[in-house]
């Protein structure tokens, strides 16, 4: 694959239905396709779309270059016809959807991308591989964010995942509210701040944990962060202190009792002066146990696995589907409703808009999905429209700064009704309701 396409990050089928359709003809007819959950993750109340802004600049780069061809040529993947058809490809349709950070729901339309067959179908492993990755870590953080309050929490799983992964999976974090990131690629990459200090390799490669803590405090600063657990807590407490003064910025606690801990060294602490020094915890944090940690005088979490493994459910469960066509090839043709009637995974026909609903007090209410045609807003209440356009004639229109879905989120989140921040299994915080429009 040549070094900037995109065009192989995809599934092989996506070719030989590509190969068939120009064959048939169906390759030009205009379609439209979704994407879209049909239900959320077992104990989710809400989703959250990222990825967004990673997928546009993915789909930039979506070009089948000399070296993508040749591979696609020497393993006789596709016919001569549909190669010199794919040498020319550039995608010519429009894509709306949920601006990145947004809260969505089962049915949302989280993107919609209308286009010949041929240019939108093969698009379909990409975008999925692409929000279904990042969309699962955002809903994770989101839910880790807001049990954690006020108090900050810092994305470190880097370890933990494919190394490329573990940059999305920062961005996705940062959307939702995480504060920094250990991963300098992500921070290059994204502007996303970067923070780490110290691992237990440091203070185990010296003589001394004495030793070890003075070598960071010279190169670091007494503002620096101290690893306390690698032998004794209330040790490693003391001489903390002994060494960088009641001024130190931070210790960090990676094992044991959490809950405990932090009680104790937090009166130690005290107790030795240093009531500013603050307290991040580590160790496999998940959503439920950063709010057991909630009474505990803990000032910052640092999350790794769950974090970027998206808390137990690791792919956000979307699929990019068909659900209209023209009625002929010609472009001015009206659009035909088409859907699967399979069972467990049947499919809504026919083009998508969405409009959030509030109430008098701003809170959410329900998911306004109505098909064929924008839905009329009601005499009273507050709607919200939720689809932006992205890409219009192929051109990318909706790139925007990271910091801006970062604040969507925040407001989006903060308009759910206090059920969706319930951790026990329940319903979506709001229902979505369809309403049928005319057709296009």
């Amino acid at each position: 694959m040549g070094i900037d396409s995109t065009a192989l990050l995809t599934d092989h089928y996506e070719l030989t239905m590509l190969e068939a359709s120009l064959r048939s003809g169906a390759a030009h007819r205009r379609c439209v396709f979704e994407v879209f959950a049909r239900r959320l993750p077992e104990g989710r109340r809400y989703g959250v779309v990222a990825g967004t802004g990673r997928l546009l600049d993915d789909l930039e780069r979506f070009r089948f270059d000399g070296p993508v061809l040749d591979f696609l040529a020497r393993n006789e993947i596709v016919d001569d016809r549909t190669l010199d058809w794919l040498a020319g490809y550039r995608f010519s349709g429009d894509i709306w959807g949920y601006a990145e950070g947004e809260c969505y729901f089962p049915g949302s339309p989280l993107l919609i991308v209308e286009a010949p067959f041929g240019e939108a179908v093969l698009l379909e492993t990409l975008v999925l591989s692409v929000l279904n990755h990042d969309s699962a870590v955002a809903a994770a953080a989101s839910r880790m964010t807001y049990a954690a309050g006020d108090r900050p929490c810092i994305e470190m799983g880097s370890r933990r995942t494919h190394e490329d992964a573990a940059v999305s999976a920062a961005r996705a974090a940062y959307i939702a509210g995480f504060s920094s990131t250990s991963n300098l690629e992500a921070g290059r990459r994204y502007g996303i701040p970067t923070t780490g200090t110290s691992a237990h390799a440091f203070t185990l490669v010296h003589d001394s944990e004495r030793q070890a803590f003075q070598a960071q405090v010279e190169s670091l600063g007494t503002g620096t962060t101290l690893l306390i657990d690698t032998y004794d807590v209330e040790t490693a407490v003391r001489t903390a202190i002994e060494v960088a003064g009641p001024e130190l910025g931070a210790v960090r606690i990676d094992s044991g009792d959490l809950v405990e801990l932090a009680h104790q060294v937090r009166n130690q602490l005290d107790a030795l002066g240093a009531a500013k020094t603050r307290i991040v915890v580590t160790s496999d944090l998940d959503e439920y146990q950063i709010a057991a940690l909630a009474a505990a005088p803990v000032d910052a979490y640092g999350v790794g696995t769950q974090l970027v493994t998206g808390s137990g459910h690791p792919t956000a469960g979307l699929v990019y589907k068909l659900v209209a066509r023209a009625a002929s090839d010609d472009p001015d043709a009206s659009l035909i409703p088409v859907a699967k009637k399979s069972a467990e995974k049947a499919t809504r026909g026919g083009r998508k808009y969405a409009l959030r609903r509030r109430g008098p007090d701003g809170v959410a209410t329900a998911e306004v999905i109505s098909v064929g045609q924008p839905p009329e807003p009601p005499a009273e209440g507050d709607d919200r429209p939720l689809l932006v356009p992205l890409v219009k004639n192929g051109e990318i229109v909706g790139r925007e700064p990271l910091a801006a879905a970062r604040e969507r989120h925040a407001a989006s989140r903060a308009e759910l009704p206090p059920t969706a921040h319930q951790m026990s299994k329940g319903e979506p915080a709001i229902p979505t309701l369809y309403m049928e429009g005319s057709k296009r």
